[in-house]
């Protein structure tokens, strides 16, 4: 191969390589949600102004929010986890167990201010509960998605938002996640988005399916609230 060929070859391999993460991270900010949801305001979206980055996932859900509810209220690590696959976990997260298939009564009491914790006491890891209305919105937050020696010079702010919306008279689901990132500095702005939005095209459309799934085969009744 000639010098020319080969600066050819690797111009047309890096044009590749750019032009899937460039529909990665489309993916990662947009899979199953419209443009219209897109568009929506929605419960959260003041607690992080001026995000570098946003995404909205959705997946219509054949049961009714109050079935979707109780898995909701549950998630978190050593709770009912985060419904992904668990290939997903043992990938990423080797320390996670596997998620709840079940409702998990005494997880059943969430209120505002109560800590979600997403990962081992020593990571010092957790969303906090800013908004809870049930069978309707869960709006989590954290500034401490970053390792601990690095936080005297990394911040993030991420506000995670779960949103049911009542389909066909109340007998479906429409469940809404949105995600909103403010991040500095700018290095680790440009990390998040080049890696962890491509991430949540698996992690999220992972976490809206394995909602889907159970909820639309559970058929005991379950009832979650405020404390």
């Amino acid at each position: 191969m000639t010098a020319t060929a080969g600066r050819r070859a690797a111009l047309v391999g890096l044009g590749a390589v750019a032009a899937t993460e460039v529909v990665l991270i489309h993916l990662g900010r947009t899979h199953g949600s419209t443009r219209a949801e897109r568009a929506l305001a929605l419960p959260g979206d003041e607690l992080v102004a001026d995000p570098h980055v946003i995404t909205d996932h959705a997946v219509t859900i054949d049961a009714p929010p109050a079935a979707v509810w109780p898995w909701l209220v549950q998630v978190g690590w050593h709770r009912g986890g985060w419904y992904t696959a668990r290939w997903v976990d043992r990938l990423l997260f080797p320390a996670n167990r596997a998620s709840a298939e079940a409702i998990i009564p005494e997880l059943q009491h969430l209120a505002i201010g109560d800590l979600v914790p997403d990962g081992p006491p020593e990571a010092e890891c957790a969303f906090v509960v800013e908004q809870l209305r049930p069978a309707e919105c869960l709006v989590l937050r954290s500034t401490s998605h970053v390792p601990p020696p690095w936080r005297a010079h990394v911040h993030i702010d991420w506000s995670w938002a779960f949103v049911l919306r009542r389909e066909r008279g109340g007998a479906a689901t429409r469940f809404h996640v949105r995600s909103r990132w403010r991040s500095s500095p700018w290095w680790f702005a440009a990390a998040v988005h080049l890696t962890i939005v491509p991430a949540d095209l698996v992690m999220s459309r992972d976490m809206l399916h394995g909602v889907a799934r159970r909820a639309e085969g559970w058929r005991a009744p379950a009832t979650a609230g405020l404390r």
